[in-house]
Parts: C-alpha cells; structure tokens; sequence
C-alpha cells in the first residue's frame, strides 16, 4: 500500500463522528430545501386552477430575493448563538421551525401567508448553515481541512442533486406532496441530531459562560460597530428591494447618497469632538477577504442564472438531446415522444433542456470533489482559491467563444466545475482554520455567507444588465461572456495582492 493511501485512510479516519452525522444531515437537509426551492419558482407562478398560488413573475421575485437574502445575511448571528449555547441546541431550534414551516407553504394560498410561512423556513435555514459548517470546521483542522470540507461540499452537492428528482416525481401526484416530503426530511433530522450527533469540542471552557449580551457584542467587533453595520444593511436593502421596482442606476444612485451622507455625518462627528458615534471597522483583513471572495461569487452565479437563459435563446441542444437518445436507446429505455427520456430531458424544440447543461456541475463535483480534495491538500488554501477561479475564468472564456457548439459548453461547464471544486471548500477551510478562532467558528462561518450573499445580490443585477444590453441589444454574448472571464481574472489578481500583503501573515498566525 503506498504512503499517499495511507495517508488519505488516516486522515479519513481522523475525521470523529459528529463530522459524518453533520454531512449526513447536510444531506438530508439539502433535500429539503432543493427538493422546495428547485420547483418554487413554478409552484408560485401556476395558475391556482393548477395547484399553484398564481403570483406575478415580479411577486416571485420579491419573495425569493428577501428570502435568500435574508438566509445568507443573518446566519453570523445565529453562529455566534451556536458557538455560546451550543449547536445541538441551536440546530434542534432550526429542526423545529422548518419542519412545520414547509408544512405551512403547502398550506398558505396568498402571497402574504406565503411570504410569512417562507420568511420562516429562511429563518430555520439561517440557522442551520452555520451550524453545520461549523461543525465541519470543529471536526478538522490544517492536516485533514482540505479533505473535510471537500467531503462536506460533495454532500451539498448530493443533497442538491436527490432533492429535486425526488420533488419533481412527487409532483405528480400533487403539490401537497412536496411540501410533505420537504416536512418529512427535516423531520428525519430530528432523531439523527438526538441520538447520533456529539457537540464537537471547543477550545474555551469560557465561551459557554458568556451572557447573550457579551456574545452579541464580539458578534458586532468582527464586523466593527453598530454604525457601520446599520450603513452596510441598509445599503444591500437598498439593492435589494430598490431593484424590484426602478433601474439600478437610481437605485445606485440612492444608495451611494445613502453611504456618502453616513461618510460626512462621522466627518462631522470627528470635528466636534464625537468619534465615539463614528463608523468603526472591525476585522479588516477578514473582512476584505469576504469582500474579494464575494466578485468570485458574482462571477460564480452566472453559470445558474445566465446560462440557461443563454443557451434557451441561443443554443441549438438537439445534438446532444440526438446522442442522449440514441445512448437511452441501446441500453433499453423507451425514447418515444411521451417516453420517460423525453419527458425528463426534452425541450419542445426537441433539444436537451438548458437545466440539464448546468447539472453536470452537480455531476461532476459529486464524482471528482474527493480526488480534487486530496490533490488540492498539498496547495495552500489561497493558492487554490486563485487557482480554482483562474479555471472559472477559462470555463467563461471557452463557452464564450465556442459556445455556438453545445458540446463544448458541457466542457465548459465541467472546467468551471474543477475550479469551484478547488475554490469553494477551501475558502470554507481558510475562514475555519486561518481566520476564525477555534471557540467562534459558527460566528465566523456565518460571516463567511456575507460573501454568497454579495455575490447572489449583485450576480443578479450584473446579469440582468449584461444580458439585456450586451448579449440581446448588441447581439454580442460573446463579449458579455468575456465580461464575466475578465471578471474572474480580476478576482483571482486581487486575492493574489491579498495573499501577497495579508494572506501569508494570517495562515502563519492561523
């Protein structure tokens, strides 16, 4: 047996208990949330003589929007929660609120009753992700992070996968059916976190006898103080609701009135002698990684919400619909019109549906995350986040440019795929092991969602932007392609000063 297997068997045997009940629930919470979220979209915009709640396009646009990005803003809250009162207990609440909540969707049919009852389910979810990824990082370290986390986001990704093929056969026989199975998964977490999940271990004994009051305080002094973190959210609520209804360039507008007048009040206020009311930044290094990581972010949500929309308007898929039915054919499945090959990857032109262009993603990390863990072991965490988006950048570049050839979009999408593998769990990694102290990793990871919830923000506004005036106005999706490329590049150069100036410093004290 060689050294290197040995070696990826202990480091897989070192990882305790609570790290594989941790991924399990992962999974099965993902499910949940997939198996809801994937069919949501439709669910809310169907005509309620179809089981749907018939909204408008822009009423579902409201509700997701508020919903994600309140699930993404929050969650550095309920962490440092997790880390003081200890996260069986904060993920048990989380169990609680979603359960009955999805429950509560398949039950509310107007748009208020509906918001209510998914505000909840994203108040559960906020809960629940720093949690778990604290956990993960609680139960690694230097020598077996990479591996960890890699395990941890090839779950995400089963999770993400299952969820939805398991909704959409459900769906069949009624809406009602997956809101249940949605209930029934996070029921399911119930007794695995009970019976089976151990408090991972914590590095101060005095954490756990903070008040809730002390914990709210080192909560505000990563980000700085009070000041700065009413002018930050207010600022991406700005965005946030302000887009729903006007052009972001006055929304823009409004919000950069919004943070210069904060700039002249603590201008005003270090004159008179006042600076205790003055905005304060808190963990400045940390806090500019999540700012760098959020453009890769940015540029990482174009392959879920530009893609498809590209390949549906420009794209000819029947190619690879052609080869797909073909192959069906010869291993024995029914390939007719209404057969089931049609009905799950058929479009009505008769090409394979955009969807199934970006589930390859899934596909890939699930197979190769592991291997790409352990290779991407021997690189620094920085390192392979630079690498890994220097390859999503080449994925942008090659659908770009040959992006006429559907097959080499699925090659595109799968390079994207390696570099997500490389980028993602090690900036998880790098936040746990190099930034975050042992006793506050719930805290920390949940402030590491700021990042996706940057990203999610403004990768929507970018893309609505780009593709109207570039990819549709100027018929050139080439060149809004390479838009999101340079995007990339600019990304990677700037980590790449940060590693240089602070990054060396931080993994050395880490």
């Amino acid at each position: 047996m060689s050294e290197e297997s040995v070696s990826v068997g202990s480091t897989v045997k070192s990882l305790s208990s609570s790290f594989w009940v941790a991924n399990i629930m992962e999974i099965i919470e993902r499910m949940a949330w997939y198996g809801f979220y994937a069919l949501s979209s439709i669910y809310m915009c169907d005509a309620i003589s179809d089981g749907g709640l018939g909204l408008t396009s822009s009423d579902r646009g409201i509700i997701q929007g508020v919903v994600s990005f309140l699930i993404y803003l929050f969650p550095f809250v309920t962490g440092a929660l997790g880390d003081r009162y200890g996260y069986k207990k904060m993920l048990l609440i989380a169990y609680c609120i979603l359960a009955p909540s999805y429950l509560l969707l398949g039950l509310a049919d107007t748009m208020p009753t509906f918001f209510a009852a998914f505000l909840c389910v994203g108040i559960g979810a906020s809960i629940f992700k720093p949690l778990v990824v604290g956990t993960v990082g609680r139960c690694s370290d230097e020598k077996n992070g990479s591996l960890a986390f890699g395990i941890f986001y090839m779950m995400v990704n089963i999770g993400g996968f299952v969820g939805p093929l398991v909704a959409t056969t459900l769906r069949s026989y009624g809406w009602e059916y997956v809101f249940y199975a949605s209930a029934a998964w996070i029921a399911l977490n119930i007794p695995i976190l009970l019976f089976f999940y151990k408090e991972p271990p914590r590095d101060s004994a005095a954490q756990a006898a903070k008040s809730f009051k002390q914990v709210m305080h080192e909560v505000l002094e990563v980000i700085g103080n009070g000041r700065f973190f009413v002018t930050f959210f207010v600022t991406l609520v700005i965005f946030v609701m302000g887009c729903k209804w006007f052009p972001i360039g006055e929304v823009s507008i409004v919000a950069l009135v919004w943070v210069l007048a904060n700039i002249v009040a603590d201008f005003v206020l270090r004159k008179t002698g006042n600076e205790t009311w003055c905005m304060r930044i808190g963990h400045k290094r940390f806090l500019l990684f999540l700012l760098l990581l959020s453009s890769f972010w940015v540029a990482y949500n174009q392959l879920f919400i530009t893609l498809p929309l590209y390949i549906a308007d420009s794209i000819d898929t029947k190619p690879v619909m052609d080869w797909l039915t073909m192959v069906a054919g010869a291993l024995g499945f029914d390939t007719g019109s209404d057969g089931m090959i049609a009905r799950i990857f058929m479009d009505k032109d008769g090409g394979l549906k955009p969807e199934h262009f970006v589930n390859v993603n899934a596909a890939c990390i699930i197979l190769f995350q592991v291997i790409v863990s352990i290779l991407n072991a021997k690189i620094k965490p920085l390192i392979a986040i630079m690498v890994g988006i220097f390859l999503t950048a080449l994925s942008f570049a090659m659908i770009g440019i040959f992006g006429a050839n559907p097959w080499l979009i699925i090659l595109g999408v799968a390079i994207f795929s390696f570099g997500e593998m490389m980028a993602s769990p090690r900036a998880k990694e790098y936040t746990a092991h190099a930034v975050a102290p042992k006793e506050k990793v719930g805290m920390y990871m949940g402030y590491y969602m700021w990042s996706n919830a940057l990203g999610s923000l403004f990768g929507g506004l970018l893309s609505g932007a780009l593709y109207k005036q570039i990819a549709q106005d100027m018929h050139n999706p080439t060149m809004m392609w390479l838009v999101f490329a340079g995007l990339s590049v600019f990304c990677c150069f700037l980590i790449y000063i940060y590693h240089v100036r602070v990054g060396r410093s931080v993994e050395a004290s880490g």
